[in-house]
């Protein structure tokens, strides 16, 4: 039986992914065809000051050679990333591309926490069409499948979301932003953890 809540937290963490790699090329691509001073730049470039910034100017590490190239080349990445998230992942090999193709957006501009986000979800993809243990399910995974898709829906609302209370609240979110790198770095190993319990106690019931 196909582990369904761990299918669908695959496919959102790499379109999630996508939308992020996008989002990081159309600002590159602003900055045309100047050249980095380093492999690190800055996603967005001026007037957004990264000391001033909630999210730093969304740093990024690129291996091309100007800003115009690593936009076009994250934007392109992003886009595929989420249609293969969205419609390829769960065939054969599929979360090992995923994984490749976040790879790649790593060293073109997409930033850093777009392309792990995406390999999370390959790295919970790949577990989609393993076989789950027969019985029933233990305590601590029984409460934990009541609490889906919770914790994937409260990351997904976080990472769209921030950027506008970031934008009205810039100050605020700049002091705490720890705090939102810590729920990130919490809500996705959360979020497959629910989603194997989910799978575990439907299969423990059938």
């Amino acid at each position: 039986m196909m582990r369904e809540a761990t299918g669908k937290v695959a496919a959102w963490l790499g379109i999630a992914a996508g939308l992020a790699g996008i989002e990081h090329g159309y600002f590159e691509i602003l900055q045309g065809g100047a050249r980095p001073e380093s492999l690190m730049i800055a996603s967005m470039g001026t007037p957004c000051i990264p000391e001033q910034a909630w999210n730093r100017c969304e740093p990024a590490l690129t291996l091309l050679p100007t800003f115009l190239v690593t936009g076009i080349a994250a934007l392109i990445l992003g886009l595929v990333i989420l249609v293969w998230s969205a419609a390829f992942l769960r065939r054969k090999s599929g979360s090992w591309i995923l994984m490749g193709l976040c790879g790649a957006l790593l060293v073109c501009g997409g930033g850093f926490f777009p392309p792990l986000i995406g390999l999370v979800g390959g790295l919970c993809g790949l577990a989609i069409h393993k076989p789950l243990d027969t019985g029933a399910p233990g305590k601590f995974i029984a409460f934990a499948a009541k609490i889906w898709p919770w914790p994937l829906a409260l990351l997904m609302v976080w990472l769209v979301n921030q950027f506008t209370v970031g934008y009205f609240f810039n100050d605020f979110l700049q002091r705490f932003m720890a705090f939102g790198v810590v729920l990130i770095l919490l809500l996705l190993p959360l979020s497959v953890l629910v989603a194997y319990a989910h799978d575990r106690a439907r299969q423990g019931a059938r």
